[in-house]
C-alpha cells in the first residue's frame, strides 16, 4: 500500500477528496449542510489522514457522511482541484489553518438502494440529501463551490457519459 505524500504544495489548502455519487439514472447526491442555516447544499468531501491514501480516505468519508460504501469507481481525477473558503468561514474552520482545500474527486456509481443511504451517522454532517441532475446541482450548490464544481463536471462528465 503506498500512502499519500502530504506535501501537496500550498500548505494554506487542505488535502481533501470529493465524491461525486450517480444512481441508476445519473443523478448525483447531494446532501444539505447542518451546520448552515443556509440551504448549503455540497457533494460528500474530506479530508485525507495522515496515514491514509486518496481511496481510504474515499471510502471512510463515504462511511462518516452517508452511511455505506456501496459504490463502484468510475474514475478518479488525475489532478487536484482548489477551492477557497469565504474569510469568515476560514477564520473558524480547521481552527483557522487553512483557506480552503486541494481535493482529488471521484465519479462513483452508487450500487446500493436509496434506504442503504443513512446520514444520521455517529457525526452527521448533512441534514437531508436528494438526486439532482448536473443543472440542479450547479443551480443550489453553496456559491463558493461553484466553480469548482463546474471544472470537476467539465473534466469528468465525459467517462460519464461514456458508460452508458
Amino acid at each position: 500500500m503506498q500512502f499519500l505524500e502530504m506535501d501537496f504544495g500550498d500548505p494554506l489548502y487542505r488535502p481533501a477528496v470529493g465524491m461525486m455519487i450517480l444512481n441508476g439514472e445519473d443523478k448525483i447526491f447531494v446532501g444539505q449542510r447542518l451546520d448552515s442555516k443556509d440551504p448549503a447544499w455540497q457533494m460528500p468531501q474530506g479530508g485525507i489522514g495522515p496515514h491514509e491514501d486518496t481511496d481510504q480516505a474515499m471510502l471512510r468519508e463515504l462511511q462518516e457522511e452517508i452511511g455505506t460504501r456501496d459504490v463502484e469507481i468510475i474514475v478518479k481525477s488525475k489532478r487536484w482541484y482548489k477551492y477557497d473558503l469565504p474569510p469568515t468561514l476560514a477564520k473558524r474552520l480547521w481552527n483557522g489553518k487553512y483557506k480552503g482545500q486541494k481535493q482529488l474527486w471521484y465519479v462513483l456509481r452508487f450500487r446500493g438502494r436509496d434506504e442503504d443511504i443513512d446520514i444520521h451517522t455517529y457525526h452527521p454532517e448533512f441534514r437531508t440529501w436528494k438526486w439532482v441532475d448536473k443543472e440542479e446541482l450547479l443551480e443550489i450548490i453553496v456559491p463558493f463551490k461553484r466553480e469548482l464544481y463546474t471544472w470537476v463536471f467539465k473534466d469528468l462528465w465525459t467517462y460519464v457519459l461514456e458508460r452508458k
